[in-house]
């Protein structure tokens, strides 16, 4: 299947990665090919040769990114506005609405996306704690429309 798609997760207890891998699982079982990794597994650079980027982040503290995802959003800061023309993303957002900052470090990561040029591919989810069926349901619906546009 043309196009590709990289899955990347930032998270400090697991959660998000556990939903990136349900994510590599129902992208096969659509037949797209994809990489999941953890964010501070992933450059500036790979992030720019891909159609497809799916993130999946916690928000950790009062509304900081989680370690393993903060070198790779300050280095996206730095990228042209254009650079990420052509791609398409989404962002699944993990977070507690017992803080102030609830899913932060998604909302970050979507807004920065957007700003560099990134088309929007389905709306943010953010996610509360019993976050289970929900982001099933909304990965379901973006893996969905990548297939479709991949198969265009």
């Amino acid at each position: 299947m043309p196009g590709n798609l990289l899955i990347g997760f930032g998270t400090e207890t697991g959660n998000s990665e556990l939903l990136a891998m349900d994510a590599q699982r129902i992208a096969a079982e659509r037949g797209i090919e994809s990489d999941c990794a953890c964010m501070d597994e992933i450059d500036v650079n790979r992030i720019k040769l891909q159609d497809y980027v799916l993130i999946i982040c916690s928000t950790w503290g009062d509304g900081e990114q989680p370690d393993n995802a903060q070198d790779l959003y300050d280095s996206m800061q730095e990228v042209g506005e254009t650079d990420l023309n052509g791609s398409h993303f989404a962002v699944l957002a993990l977070g507690d609405t017992a803080f102030d900052l609830f899913c932060e470090a998604g909302i970050q990561w979507d807004q920065l996306l957007e700003q560099k040029g990134s088309t929007r591919l389905h709306e943010r989810l953010d996610c509360d704690t019993d976050y289970e069926d929900d982001a099933e349901e909304w990965l379901n619906v973006v893996l969905d429309k990548i297939a479709l546009m991949a198969n265009e």
